[in-house]
């Protein structure tokens, strides 16, 4: 059984899944810290959140994760706003790249940087906070992706969204160190499958594709069972990690 998370904070949480659970833990009636690039984006969203949702409180902010000094700045504000931050959400995020070899370092990179070194930033600024504490969760949103190398456009993503993942054991991992199996601090990675956002509005004819509203409620409910894994819808993708983690690549490409 989950704690009480009273305090949410999500990064990227202007568009997309981030947007769609802000909506779903607003409905809960928790208190939201929302930052993402977008101010005007934010602040519309705020607005739709309160004028719903009056018992909560909705605190925004500007942040780019890729200003790494900023990240730790925009937590701290945001808890000493708000007193406490009982779960954050680790959902920026991006999607650009191309084949390796084809003339599109920069676009890799951007992924590269985005989904992952902005994403330890975002980790190491949240666990500070936590380690404080000694109490609260912290989730990462990889991807079923993470399972195995993607060709083409999916190369890097893939190989940024299994680097999370292996950085989110690493920290439950050292928690276990220090507090063994009862840690106040719980950890979690998140592995959606095809839920339809703006970082995949492009591709068409995508089995198992599943719209936002859809899988944001599922990965709300997913997220507060606070479970140290969870796959997003787990049907099917329960079974094809399961699968992608076994099958030969070239097999494994059918399935993707």
């Amino acid at each position: 059984m989950s704690q009480q998370r009273n305090t949410i904070l999500i990064t990227g949480a202007s568009s997309g899944l981030g947007q769609g659970m802000a909506r779903e833990f607003a409905a809960q009636g928790k208190n939201l810290c929302l930052c993402a690039r977008r101010l005007d984006r934010l602040e519309q969203l705020k607005q739709e959140l309160q004028s719903e949702h009056r018992n909560i409180t909705v605190s925004i902010k500007t942040l780019d994760v890729n200003q790494h000094d900023d990240v730790f700045r925009v937590f701290q504000e945001f808890k000493q706003e708000l007193g406490t931050i009982d779960r954050f959400i680790i959902n920026a995020g991006m999607g650009k790249g191309a084949a390796i070899g084809t003339g599109y370092f920069k676009a890799n990179k951007a992924t590269a940087e985005t989904n992952f070194v902005a994403a330890l930033a975002q980790c190491e600024a949240a666990m500070e906070i936590l380690r404080e504490q000694e109490a609260g969760h912290l989730v990462t949103i990889s991807s079923m992706s993470a399972f195995r190398g993607l060709p083409r456009a999916m190369t890097v993503y893939a190989a940024t969204k299994a680097g999370l993942a292996s950085l989110t054991e690493g920290i439950r991992a050292d928690l276990l160190k220090t507090y063994g199996s009862n840690s106040p601090i719980k950890v979690s990675t998140i592995f959606p499958g095809y839920i339809r956002s703006e970082i995949n509005e492009k591709v068409k004819n995508t089995p198992f594709m599943i719209d936002t509203k859809t899988g944001c409620r599922l990965l709300a409910k997913a997220i507060n069972k606070e479970p140290v894994i969870a796959y997003v819808p787990r049907w099917p993708w329960a079974l094809m990690a399961f699968l992608m983690k076994r099958l030969p690549l070239k097999w494994v490409l059918k399935l993707s």
